[in-house]
C-alpha cells in the first residue's frame, strides 16, 4: 500500500535454553519491519555458529526441523527489507564470517551513508565483497583490526562509519549490541527470567518482541553505546563519538513501529492518538464521521474523533490476508490494487460528510484511489487529513523511500495535491504539532528527532544523493 517501506528489524538473546525459538518469536513480532528475508544464527556449546536464513516471511522460512537444528543458548536474528542492495540471499542477514579470532554474525537495522566510500577504499586495498549491502562494510573493518577485543574492534570500526545503525552481533563467546551516536533507529534491552533463576538478556528493535516472549524491558540502548553480554555478565562502553544532539527517526512514531511498542521512551499508540488530536485542533472541518485508512491510520483517527467530537467509524475494512504473491486478473479493474486490500462500507459512508485520516501521503496515487472508492460508495464529501507534515525529502538512514521527484509534496502545493487526489479539502499536521505531540515547544530537530523527510534538515553529511 505505502510507498514507504519498513527498514529492518534485529533481535538478540544470550543464555536461554531455547534461544532459536525465542529468536523466531522475536522476529515474528517485528515482521512488519521487513518481509523480504529473515535469518537466525545460534552459538553452540563448542563456540561455533549454526545459521539458517532465506527469502520470505519468518513463518515460511523456519520450520520445526530448522529450529531443532539451530542448537545453542544464544542467538541473533534479522528481518530485512532491502534499503540498500537487492533482495538476494547473499544480502539476507545476519551476515556471517570467520575472522582470525573466530566466527561473527551481524544483524543491522539502518543505513550507513558513507558505505559506498568505505567500500571503494576497501576494494582498492584488495577486499572482496560477497553482497551489495552496506552492512558488509562493517565486517571488513572488523576483519582488518588486529585486536582480539571485540569492543575495541567495534569502537575503532564504528568511528569510521556514519549514518544509522542498530546492531546485534554474536561472536564465539559474546553477544554485543550497538547503536549509532545519533540514535536514528530504536534498540532496546530486556531481561527474560529463567525457571532455574538464571536470567537471559535480550535485545530487539521494538518492545513488542519482548511482550511476545515475556521479557521485561530494562531500557533503551543509548545512542553511541556498545553493550556486551558474556559469561561474566553485562557491561557498557561508549563508541567514543560525541554528537551535539540525537536524531531519533520521528517516522518510527508516524508509521513504522507497531502501535503496541514503546519507541524512544514514548508509546507509539499514544503518540499517534496525540497526532490526531493536534490535527483536529489545527485543521477542523464540519463532518459527520471520522474514518481511518487502516491499519496505521486508526490511532490518529481515534484522537481526531475524540478531540473534534465527530463520531469514529470503520468505514474502510482492510483485508489482512493479501500477501505479496497475490495474482491480479488480466482484465483491468479500476482501483483493483487498492480495493483488494481496502473495502469501503456503503452502509457507513452513504450520504455522509467523511473525514478520512491517513498517517502520511507520499506519491498521492493511493490516496487518490481511496478517495475515489469512498465517493463511489456514497460519501457526500471527503475531507482528507494527514497525521504528519508533508513529505518533501527522501530518507537516507535506513528507509526505502521514493526519490524526491516522486514525493508529490516536494513540487506541488497543498491545493494542487488536494485537486489531484480529489478531496473536498486537504490538511496536514504541522511540524510544530508533530513535535508538540512529544511535549516539545521547539522544532523536531531541536528536540532530538530526525524529521528530515519533512524539512530536508539532514543531520549528517550525505554521500549518496541518488534519491534526489
Amino acid at each position: 500500500m505505502k510507498a514507504w517501506r519498513d527498514e529492518c528489524g534485529v533481535f538478540g538473546i544470550w543464555n536461554h535454553p531455547e534461544a532459536s525459538r525465542m529468536t523466531y518469536l522475536g522476529l515474528y513480532a517485528i515482521q512488519h519491519r521487513g518481509q523480504e528475508s529473515a535469518g537466525i544464527v545460534t552459538l553452540d556449546a563448542q563456540g561455533d555458529h549454526i545459521h539458517a536464513k532465506g527469502l520470505g516471511l519468518v513463518a515460511d522460512i523456519f520450520k520445526e526441523s530448522s529450529l531443532n537444528r539451530l542448537k545453542g543458548q544464544s542467538a541473533v536474528g534479522h528481518v530485512r527489507y532491502s534499503t540498500t542492495g537487492h533482495n538476494y540471499l547473499t544480502n539476507a542477514q545476519p551476515l556471517t564470517a570467520r575472522l582470525f579470532n573466530g566466527p561473527i554474525a551481524i544483524a543491522h537495522n539502518g543505513n550507513i551513508v558513507n558505505a559506498s566510500v568505505i567500500r571503494e577504499d576497501l576494494k582498492a586495498q584488495g577486499a572482496i565483497f560477497q553482497g551489495t549491502n552496506d552492512t558488509e562494510v562493517l565486517l571488513h573493518l572488523l576483519a582488518r583490526h588486529s585486536s582480539n577485543h571485540i569492543e575495541t574492534c567495534l569502537q575503532d570500526a564504528l568511528k569510521q562509519i556514519q549514518g544509522a545503525y542498530s546492531f546485534t552481533l554474536l561472536t564465539h563467546d559474546k553477544l554485543v549490541a550497538a547503536r549509532d551516536p545519533m540514535g536514528f533507529r530504536p534498540l532496546v534491552m530486556g531481561r527474560l527470567k529463567g525457571e532455574n533463576g538464571t536470567d537471559s538478556f535480550v535485545f530487539a528493535s521494538e518492545t513488542c518482541a519482548f511482550d511476545l516472549i515475556g521479557a521485561e524491558l530494562i531500557r533503551e540502548v543509548e545512542p553511541g553505546e556498545i553493550i556486551t553480554v558474556d559469561k561474566d555478565g553485562m557491561r557498557s562502553a561508549s563508541i567514543g563519538v560525541i554528537v551535539e544532539k540525537p536524531a531519533q527517526c520521528i517516522f518510527e512514531h508516524v508509521y513504522f513501529a507497531r502501535p503496541d511498542s514503546i519507541v524512544f521512551g514514548h508509546s507509539v499508540y499514544q503518540s499517534r492518538k496525540e497526532f490526531g488530536r493536534i490535527l483536529a485542533r489545527e485543521n477542523s472541518v464540519e463532518a459527520d464521521i471520522v474514518v481511518p485508512v487502516p491499519d496505521s491510520g486508526v490511532p490518529s483517527a481515534l484522537g481526531y474523533s475524540e478531540e473534534s467530537g465527530i463520531p469514529f467509524e470503520l468505514g474502510i475494512i482492510r483485508n489482512h490476508y493479501v500477501g505479496r504473491t497475490f495474482i491480479e486478473p488480466k482484465q483491468s479493474i479500476r482501483s483493483f490494487g487498492v480495493k483488494v486490500k481496502l473495502n469501503p462500507q456503503a452502509e457507513v459512508l452513504k450520504g455522509k460528510r467523511v473525514v478520512v485520516i491517513d498517517d502520511s501521503l507520499v506519491r498521492g496515487t493511493t490516496s487518490k484511489k481511496i478517495i475515489q472508492l469512498v465517493r463511489q460508495y456514497g460519501a457526500k464529501e471527503v475531507h482528507l487529513r494527514i497525521a504528519a507534515p508533508p513529505t518533501v525529502g527522501p530518507c537516507y538512514y535506513g528507509v526505502d523511500t521514493p526519490s524526491k521527484k516522486e514525493l508529490i509534496a516536494s513540487h506541488q502545493s497543498i491545493e494542487e495535491i488536494k485537486n489531484y487526489v480529489g478531496a473536498d479539502s486537504l490538511s496536514y499536521l504541522s511540524v510544530e504539532g508533530l513535535a508538540g505531540a512529544f511535549g516539545s515547544q521547539s522544532k523536531c530537530r531541536d528536540s532530538g528527532f530526525c524529521a528530515a523527510c519533512f524539512g530536508e534538515d539532514y543531520p549528517t553529511e550525505l554521500f549518496d544523493s541518488t534519491k534526489d
